[in-house]
């Protein structure tokens, strides 16, 4: 199945015919996995990405990055994915669009991957498959999940023009994204469970300043309520034990990500929360199988260190494969 990419690049990944064999597989076509096909790409290596959405990955949601190096104005994050694919693309990667759905090694730097029906042999993989939202689990959350309820700004916003819109979390994600919310709606209230943002610095500082932004401190979110749509929000105050009803038009829940591992979980080694577990030279407890970026165990998750664990991964690989 071959999917329309978002943002379309000048120039068009090359697609993989039904089966093939390559020196290298990426799963994911995050930033991870695009710095990997671009350094593997410079290294000759025949290189497939299997991407199951977009190119750019999640990060091409993002309206607006401010924190990666090179851009002192910031950009988009379909922007920086479309830039991404176009220097791999210029180095002869190739696309399968689709879910994988299993790993597995058949012989000495002969590994298997399964795509939709379809097998991919790589002499070496690198998983990179990223992260997703983590949901609230509250009573509403799924029953008004696009009538109300959303994981994107970039994507929904638009839809809440002079609304009264939720946002539960307060990390750097949760903060950028009720920033930019406030180009649509009347006010944004921000709902956290502690009594200061865990965001950086800046962008505390920019959002408590902001004339549209509110803040529930010491609160959770209960129960999303409605009819058709979404029209209430039921909070509960931590630190007194209070319940209140808020009147809300959207919600947005930005309270973290858990890892894209659950087709290797019986492969690899993985932490407590699902990680990968790599060593410093991001090989997984597999030989010839690499992990790079929120899929890994790590402690900053951010674009920039997800390209630099691509490049890592894929230098890796490149050693692995050439080595007699």
């Amino acid at each position: 199945m071959i999917i329309q990419v978002a943002a379309k690049p000048k120039l068009q990944p090359k697609l993989a015919a039904g089966g093939g064999s390559y020196d290298l597989i990426i799963i994911g076509g995050g930033p991870a996995g695009l710095a990997a096909a671009i350094y593997a790409g410079r290294n000759r290596l025949k290189t497939l990405i299997i991407e199951k959405m977009v190119l750019g990955g999640q990060a091409s949601n993002a309206y607006h990055i401010e924190n990666y190096p090179g851009f002192p104005e910031g950009i988009s994050g379909a922007e920086l994915g479309r830039k991404m694919t176009e220097q791999a693309n210029k180095l002869g990667l190739q696309v399968a669009w689709g879910k994988a759905g299993g790993i597995k090694k058949t012989g000495n730097k002969q590994i298997e991957v399964e795509v939709d029906g379809k097998t991919m042999t790589g002499r070496a993989v690198i998983i990179a498959t990223g992260s997703e939202n983590q949901k609230l689990g509250v009573p509403g959350e799924d029953e008004f999940h696009g009538r109300g309820v959303s994981y994107c700004a970039t994507c929904d916003g638009a839809f809440y023009k002079n609304k009264n819109i939720m946002v539960i979390g307060g990390g750097n994600t949760a903060v950028e994204e009720a920033l930019f919310l406030t180009r649509f709606a009347a006010k944004v209230s921000i709902v956290h469970r502690r009594d200061q943002l865990r965001a950086d610095k800046i962008l505390a500082e920019r959002a408590k300043g902001h004339p549209k932004i509110y803040f529930f401190w010491h609160s959770v979110l209960e129960e999303i309520k409605g009819e058709k749509f979404v029209r209430e929000a039921s909070l509960k105050d931590l630190s007194t034990g209070k319940k209140l009803i808020v009147p809300i038009d959207g919600v947005f829940v930005y309270i973290g990500s858990k890892p894209g591992t659950e087709f290797v979980r019986d492969l690899v080694k993985l932490d407590d929360q699902g990680c990968i577990v790599t060593d410093d030279q991001l090989r997984t407890s597999v030989e010839g199988i690499f992990a790079a970026g929120d899929v890994r165990q790590k402690n900053l998750r951010q674009i920039v260190t997800a390209t630099a664990d691509g490049a890592i991964a894929a230098e890796a690989a490149r050693e692995y494969i050439e080595k007699s």
